[in-house]
């Protein structure tokens, strides 16, 4: 008896998604990486993986936690994909937006007491 398939259950293995490779050519990816598709057509000969990624980064930039997720597949296995098309130009990525510096709290008191100086 054949056992049964559960939602979300994968029926190809990730290392021949990846061509057995486990680790990606770039180790600037991390989750919040964004990634944006360069052209308008995803060209002939990808896998269907490599070809639906392009076609979720194609309108807009996505994180690679959020290109993993519309996968269905481990974030590991997502970055080797990832990597693969930005070695072929096919997809950039772009850092995120760093956080804003904290604020120097002598010049917010400044501004503070100039506002109520106004009032």
């Amino acid at each position: 008896m054949t056992p049964r398939r559960r939602p979300g259950e994968r029926l190809v293995r990730s290392y021949v998604v990846t061509d057995g490779r486990a680790h990606p050519t770039r180790t600037a990816l991390d989750l919040v990486t964004l990634m944006i598709a360069t052209g308008d057509v995803p060209p002939p000969g990808l896998s269907p993986e490599k070809r639906r990624i392009l076609e979720l980064c194609r309108p807009g930039a996505l994180s690679l936690a959020e290109v993993a997720g519309h996968l269905e597949l481990p974030v590991s296995v997502t970055k080797v994909l990832v990597a693969d098309l930005m070695d072929s130009g096919h997809l950039v990525s772009r850092a995120p937006v760093p956080a804003a510096a904290p604020s120097d709290t002598r010049i917010l008191q400044e501004v503070l007491d100039g506002l109520r100086a106004r009032l």
